[in-house]
């Protein structure tokens, strides 16, 4: 996790405004707002931070705010005593106590209900807490970081996030570029992608070759980083070379996209249908790092439909699973 700084890979203009950000930002013990769209890499920013800062050698504690169950969430972030409620048969600690002398990352801070926001403010004014069941309140010492993909001013405007509590979460904001603005970056991801990806599955060293970047540079990317990470690990697994290469259907969709010939309505409508399928997959089960179950639970679909869908796209949901963070 030392190494987490040089993880922040990129050579275009935006990313190294960014490392300079967070390398000063981590000299200093105060909240950051971590901000930038989904799969742009958020908590490596955020481990970053940690990384560089006096806080080094203490312990790192991600949290997804979103997966926290609204009537646990003072649990979790305070512990409570034996005997605290029904099957509390011991101690437990909670994030502060786990974070301390650390640093808390807050992921999809957006996500945090009202009551949450309340304590989350008043942790942030007063570092003091009792775990439930407890009879005596307990300092804690622990530096919070906070996550969003969604703007959070709006949500303040729309009334679904405290003003103040925003005020304190972004006396340091920091911006990750989307991957459409990291002009250059992404042949660097793309082959440092295909060498994670070869070291894992002990594959033979192999080269970037000229359709697959004409493809790169061609592609959006709305799943950012995640996706391109996720794409290059399923090529690399489903073909027959070392080398980073189109598979067959990037060819046939690549091959209707370059072709200047004007298209019926019924095909045209049938090529851009296919495209929001595949982006929306791969979005989908990069989010729930390839559970199928969870993902249907999303979509509003059946398990079994879904699986059908990604055996027609032939998206392979283990390899999502396997590239989660």
């Amino acid at each position: 996790m030392r190494e987490a700084f040089r993880e922040l890979i990129g050579a275009s203009r935006s990313m190294l405004a960014l490392k300079q950000r967070v390398a000063r930002a981590a000299q200093f013990q105060v909240p950051v707002l971590i901000e930038g769209e989904t799969g742009t890499g958020k908590e490596l920013v955020a481990r970053a931070l940690h990384y560089q800062s006096p806080r080094r050698d203490g312990p790192f504690v991600p949290v997804n705010c979103g997966a926290l169950p609204e009537s646990l969430i003072e649990n979790e972030f305070f512990g409570h005593k034996r005997g605290a409620f029904t099957h509390a048969v011991g101690d437990s600690a909670g994030l502060l106590r786990l974070s301390q002398g650390g640093t808390l990352f807050l992921d999809e801070v957006d996500s945090l209900p009202a009551k949450a926001q309340v304590m989350l403010l008043r942790l942030l004014e007063d570092p003091v807490y009792r775990p439930l069941g407890g009879e005596r309140e307990q300092g804690f010492d622990v530096r919070m970081l906070a996550a969003s993909n969604q703007c959070l001013e709006e949500l303040v405007r729309q009334g679904r996030f405290r003003a103040d509590l925003l005020f304190r979460l972004r006396l340091i904001t920091l911006r990750i570029p989307p991957l459409r603005e990291r002009e250059g970056d992404i042949d660097l991801l793309a082959e440092h992608f295909m060498r994670t990806v070869a070291q894992r599955y002990q594959l033979g060293a192999g080269r970037l070759q000229s359709s697959a970047r004409a493809w790169l540079h061609q592609h959006d990317w709305p799943g950012n980083v995640r996706e391109l990470e996720h794409w290059v690990c399923r090529t690399l697994l489903l073909s027959d070379s070392a080398d980073l290469e189109l598979l067959p259907e990037d060819q046939a969709f690549t091959a209707h996209a370059d072709d200047d010939r004007p298209l019926q309505y019924r095909d045209a409508r049938a090529q851009a249908l296919e495209a929001f399928d595949r982006g929306y997959l791969r979005e989908l089960l990069s989010r729930h790092h390839g559970n199928i179950t969870h993902a249907a639970r999303e979509a509003g679909k059946e398990r079994r439909a879904l699986a059908r869908l990604l055996k027609r796209y032939a998206l392979d949901a283990a390899s999502f699973r396997s590239l989660a963070r």
